[in-house]
C-alpha cells in the first residue's frame, strides 16, 4: 500500500471515530463556527469537532506544523477534503484568515509575522476581514485613496473601505493603503494588518437584498497600524494584493461547496413541476435540456479544477486555465440558482413563515446573496479581460 493510500485509510478511520454525527449534516449559516476573540459555539458538538481538528492541525491541514498546520502535502490535503466530503463532515472553522490572508503570509510575510499571526488563525483566535474596495475604487482597485502616513514606529491610517465582509464581527483587517501618493497608482500601495479594536476604526453594516448585512463600510480616522505589520515591504502591497486575490478567486470558484446549507433537489423540483414518464424521464424537453446542460457545465468546472490540481502536483501546465475558474465557477453557480428558482415557481419566492418550506426559504436568501459572487473578488467583466490578456494573449 502506498503512502497516500495508507493516509486515506487512516484518515477515513479517524474521521469516522472523531466527527460527531451532528457534524455530518448540511449546515445553515447560524451553525457555522467562525474564528474570533469572542467566538460562540452553535453546539457542544461543534466545539468538540473544532477542538479535535485544531489539535490535529487540520483546521489548516496544508500549512506547516510550526505555524499550527497539519503539515500535509498537497495530495494528502486533497485526500482529507475528499474523505470529509464523502462522510459529510462540516468545516470545523471559517475565516478569511484561513482562505486568504494565511496563504499570502506564507508567501510574502516575514518569519516574525508568520509566527505571530498564523498560529492564531489556525487556532481560531482572531477573525479577519478584507480591506480592499473603496467607495471610489472597486474594479479599478489600484485607484484606492486610503492613506497611511509614516509616524516613525507606526502609521496613521485615514480613509474608507466598502464591502468589507463581516467587518462588524471581525478583530483584525488586512488592508491596502496608499503610502506614497506621488508614485504611480500601482507602485504607491502597501499591505497593512490593522487591529480593529481601537479608537479610530468604525464599521457600519450595509443591508442586502438577502435580508442580511454581511457587507460593511469601514472608516479609519487616525487609526494606528504598527510598522511590524507591514507585509511584503513598503510600497510593494500590490504584489501581495494580487497574490491574495488568487486565493480569494480560488475560494469563490468552489462556491458550490461553501457550506451555506443544502439546496433543494433540482431534478425532484422539475419532476414535481412537469411530471416524468415511466422511466423517470422529465416530460418537459426544454427544462430537461437546461438541467442536463447545467449539470455538465458544473461537472466540467469541477474536472478542470481537478486537472489544475494534478498539474500543480506534477509541476506541469502553464496555469492559464486557472485564470478562468473564478468566472466559470461563480457564473455557473448563478445559472443553477436561477434555474432552480424557476423550477420552484412561487414556492421559491417566499420570505418567511408558513406555508413555505424552511429549506426553500434558506435557498431563496442564498440565491439573493449569491448574486454578489460574480462581482466580489473581481467582476466577471474584469475576469474576462484578465483571461483575454493573460490566458489567450489577445491584443490590448
Amino acid at each position: 500500500m502506498s503512502k497516500h493510500e495508507t493516509f486515506r485509510q487512516e484518515t477515513r478511520e479517524w474521521l469516522a471515530q472523531n466527527c460527531p454525527q451532528s457534524m455530518r449534516t448540511p449546515v445553515a449559516p447560524e451553525g457555522l463556527v467562525w474564528s474570533g476573540r469572542n467566538k460562540t459555539w452553535p453546539s457542544a458538538d461543534a466545539k468538540l469537532w473544532f477542538e479535535r481538528m485544531r489539535d490535529r492541525g487540520w483546521t489548516v491541514p496544508d500549512w506547516p506544523a510550526e505555524y499550527g498546520g497539519g503539515g500535509l502535502d498537497p495530495v494528502q490535503s486533497d485526500i482529507l477534503k475528499q474523505e470529509m466530503k464523502q462522510l459529510g463532515c462540516r468545516a470545523p472553522l471559517m475565516d478569511l484568515g484561513i482562505w486568504m490572508l494565511g496563504p499570502a503570509l506564507l508567501e510574502h510575510g516575514s518569519e516574525a509575522q508568520k509566527k505571530e499571526h498564523l498560529p492564531k488563525i489556525a487556532r481560531g483566535e482572531i477573525r479577519w476581514c478584507q480591506g480592499y474596495s473603496e467607495p471610489n475604487a472597486g474594479s479599478d482597485l489600484a485607484s484606492l485613496q486610503t492613506r497611511a502616513v509614516d509616524q516613525g514606529d507606526h502609521y496613521l491610517v485615514n480613509g474608507a473601505k466598502i464591502w468589507t465582509t463581516f467587518a462588524h464581527l471581525c478583530d483584525w483587517i488586512f488592508c491596502l493603503v496608499r503610502t506614497d501618493p506621488g508614485a504611480s497608482k500601482h507602485n504607491g500601495i502597501s499591505f497593512l494588518l490593522i487591529d480593529m479594536e481601537q479608537p479610530g476604526v468604525s464599521v457600519s453594516p450595509i443591508p442586502l437584498i438577502s435580508g442580511e448585512s454581511e457587507f460593511c463600510e469601514t472608516h479609519f480616522d487616525n487609526a494606528r497600524a504598527e510598522k511590524h505589520n507591514l507585509v511584503g515591504g513598503l510600497n510593494r502591497g500590490w504584489t501581495v494584493a494580487k497574490s491574495l486575490l488568487i486565493h480569494e478567486r480560488k475560494m469563490m470558484s468552489a462556491s458550490n461547496d461553501s457550506g451555506r446549507g443544502a439546496q433543494p433537489d433540482m431534478i425532484g423540483a422539475a419532476r414535481r413541476a412537469f411530471g416524468s414518464d415511466a422511466a423517470g424521464k422529465l416530460l418537459d424537453a426544454n427544462y430537461r435540456r437546461r438541467i442536463a446542460s447545467h449539470k455538465m457545465r458544473s461537472r466540467a468546472v469541477a474536472l478542470t479544477g481537478k486537472r489544475l490540481f494534478e498539474e500543480q502536483i506534477a509541476g506541469s501546465g502553464d496555469g492559464k486555465a486557472g485564470l478562468t475558474m473564478k468566472m466559470l465557477g461563480t457564473e455557473e453557480k448563478l445559472r443553477g440558482d436561477e434555474l432552480l428558482i424557476a423550477l420552484l415557481g412561487s414556492a421559491g419566492l417566499g420570505w418567511e413563515g408558513e406555508p413555505f418550506d424552511p429549506e426553500v426559504l434558506a435557498f431563496t436568501r442564498n440565491w439573493l446573496f449569491n448574486k454578489a459572487l460574480t462581482i466580489a473578488g473581481g467582476t466577471s467583466e474584469v475576469q474576462r479581460n484578465v483571461i483575454a490578456k493573460r490566458a489567450l494573449e489577445l491584443p490590448q
